[in-house]
């Protein structure tokens, strides 16, 4: 034998078969060979038809190990202290098969592949991601629709009773881009829905923080007009050159600017791109968004926050004050469920994945659209279609 330096065999050999002849001698026959330079597969050749076995064998050829074959899914464990023939066989681990019978190791799919139900073989993964054909996608696209339809009609009514003291209080000009802003709101949940591409998972969290702040920015204007409006019946009050629309205008403006400069430093930087996940969910590929820069992410969401707190708590401290129709009473109510939502939101979105995890921001984007625009127009629809006696301006003083 010859051996090169690291102990492997450098030349071949023949494979010997010693046959015992009755008057005691031995003879050698060749049965087969091994050459270690030839090609995988060929390297090892042998004629089992022409190995003799002695006859007292009970099995022929005999048996070479402990225990049966390891079929494929399985593998071998040599047991410890047990000649080498003989061994556990144990399943494959997760995310590998063995093909082969008496396979020392398991081979690892590749990452876009997950082993069948044997493990014997890889299959690929199952794609998915929130579509608009699915259940959940249909339900979501529905109540999306539902509600933007409901605020158009509200927009509606409102345009065509711009006259009326219920609409005009507290700036009519507000109500319509707030009406506007929740349409907007409602309308951009679906770009949440259907396959996951650079163009929609860039749109996707920054229309939707643009088009909150309008909305918070407006219900904000709206409560800091219901205080200027009531300390400027104030005998002496230098508050009457404020009260125009150029205000409110323009901290609805300002407000919605800085959540724009915001969002465009975000795309900027780090933006959103489409990501194929496949270590979340077992035997899955998610086609999801990643958002980049998470940190962008929360500062969307903490100047939304923000806005929200200030809103509520300038409302919470006017809710008694003599105002026409009590507007920040329902403003109030709004932000309240308004936080409700999203302090919920923030803990089931981190423990949700895939398509669910969409559907949670979906859902937060419609139930906190939906409180506000019920809490805050709602009672206003109800006393112009319902008791339009009430809609002047003496009946609204007593409400």
């Amino acid at each position: 034998m010859y051996m090169d330096k690291n102990g492997d065999l450098a030349t071949g050999y023949d494979i010997l078969n010693v046959i015992l002849l009755p008057d005691g001698t031995r003879n050698y026959e060749v049965v087969g060979h091994y050459n270690p330079h030839a090609p995988p597969g060929q390297d090892f050749v042998i004629d089992e038809k022409v190995i003799i076995w002695e006859s007292y064998f009970t099995q022929k050829p005999p048996q070479f190990r402990c225990n049966p074959s390891c079929h494929p899914g399985y593998r071998k464990l040599p047991k410890e202290g047990k000649p080498i023939c003989c061994y556990d066989c144990i399943p494959c681990a997760e995310g590998e098969i063995s093909n082969q019978t008496d396979m020392d190791t398991c081979i690892t799919c590749p990452d876009d592949e997950w082993p069948n139900q044997k493990r014997d073989a890889c299959i690929p993964k199952v794609v998915t991601f929130l579509s608009f054909e699915e259940p959940l996608g249909i339900a979501l696209t529905s109540i999306s629709m539902f509600f933007f339809l409901i605020t158009a009609v509200i927009l509606g009514i409102f345009i065509h009773h711009r006259d009326t003291p219920i609409v005009r209080a507290n700036n009519q000009y507000l109500s319509y881009i707030l009406l506007i802003s929740l349409m907007l709101c409602f309308l951009c949940s679906l770009i949440f829905i259907g396959h996951p591409q650079e163009v929609n998972c860039i749109l996707r969290q920054t229309t939707f923080g643009i088009t909150f702040s309008i909305t918070l920015s407006s219900i904000l204007a709206k409560t800091i007009t219901v205080v200027m409006a009531f300390q400027a019946t104030k005998p002496g009050s230098n508050l009457r050159k404020w009260m125009g629309s150029r205000v409110s205008v323009s901290i609805v403006l300002c407000f919605s600017l800085l959540q724009t400069v915001l969002c465009l430093a975000w795309l900027f930087t780090a933006p959103p791109f489409p990501h194929l996940n496949m270590k979340s969910l077992t035997g899955t590929i998610l086609i999801e968004c990643n958002e980049g820069s998470i940190v962008a992410f929360y500062c969307v969401l903490c100047y939304l926050g923000f806005m929200a707190g200030i809103s509520f708590s300038v409302a919470f401290l006017a809710r008694n004050l003599p105002d026409s129709f009590n507007e920040a009473k329902y403003i109030t109510f709004s932000m309240l469920v308004f936080c409700s939502v999203w302090i919920s939101f923030i803990p089931t979105y981190l423990s949700t994945k895939g398509k669910y995890m969409v559907a949670v921001e979906i859902f937060a984007i419609l139930a906190s659209s939906g409180g506000i625009l019920s809490c805050i127009f709602l009672p206003k629809c109800y006393i112009i279609l319902l008791r339009p006696e009430r809609n002047n301006r003496k009946e609204l003083r007593k409400l």
